[in-house]
């Protein structure tokens, strides 16, 4: 099932499979080593907005929440 990454639950592990974006979001993300193919782990958000923590690999990183709503991802159950 595929979801944005703002509207993961918590601890919810999935992989990005596409990032909804112009240029400058794709570069961004993959400078901070998220990437296509990559797993995330959603660690907290807030309600409605806010920062959204996910963990990839051994870093956590908070991304605002319209970020996060560009950032589709395949959820594992």
């Amino acid at each position: 099932m595929s979801l944005p990454l703002s509207q993961m639950k918590t601890g919810q592990k999935g992989v990005i499979v596409q990032v909804a974006g112009g240029r400058g979001l794709n570069s961004r993300l993959e400078a901070m080593g998220m990437r296509v193919g990559h797993e995330v782990t959603k660690v907290s958000s807030m309600l409605m907005a806010g920062p959204v923590v996910v963990r990839v690999g051994n870093t956590e990183i908070a991304l605002g929440f319209g970020m996060a709503q560009k950032i589709i991802v395949e959820v594992s159950e």
